[in-house]
């Protein structure tokens, strides 16, 4: 089945609906695939997502839990933030993992690259692995309670199996590094 790369959807008319630091909300008026008018609402995400593993050479990670305003409960799951536009990516996760674990890293490599919420936003992310761990103070946002716990990573995967890890970073992660593993690559 042939997959046209065009965008079959036709923008009449476009306003923005909400705009902070963050993120910007926009409805637009359309034209469907199937010739239809209607409206589609975007979410425009003003940072990339950052993804962090950290992996040490007892094969543990480290997971942050905090309260998650959007979703009213509470989530375990790997060191996460934004990277501003301009700044290259790899420096925005060394400064997260930092900020949020105290940990720096020796070897880095991007393992993943996602599309978050594709049906309602244009939110994107990057996720690496952190290898060559050396532990020092942290430095969370004045907007994080954060604890920190250091697992094994048979245990941290087996949270994901289980689904008592829901964040999507941290789920392609786990797996992707899971599979790294399976097939020798690490």
């Amino acid at each position: 089945m042939h997959h046209p790369e065009e965008n079959p959807w036709q923008i009449t008319s476009e306003k923005t609906v909400y705009d902070n630091p963050w993120l910007n909300l926009t409805e637009y008026q359309v034209i469907n695939p199937s010739g239809n008018p209607g409206i589609y609402g975007k979410v425009h995400f003003k940072n990339l997502a950052i993804g962090i593993l950290p992996l040490d050479d007892e094969m543990n990670t480290y997971l942050v839990g905090q309260f998650r305003f959007p979703l009213d409960q509470y989530s375990w799951e790997l060191p996460e933030g934004g990277g501003l536009p301009d700044v290259d990516p790899l420096e925005s996760a060394k400064r997260e993992l930092l900020e949020e674990t105290g940990l720096k890293a020796d070897s880095w490599s991007e393992i993943q690259r996602l599309h978050l919420s594709n049906s309602v936003s244009d939110e994107s992310s990057i996720v690496y692995l952190a290898r060559g761990l050396k532990q020092f103070e942290s430095e969370p946002e004045d907007t994080e309670q954060l604890i920190i716990k250091k697992l094994p990573f048979d245990d941290v995967c087996q949270m994901v199996y289980d689904g008592n890890i829901t964040d999507a970073i941290t789920v392609a992660a786990v797996l992707k590094v899971r599979l790294m593993i399976l097939e020798g690559k690490l």
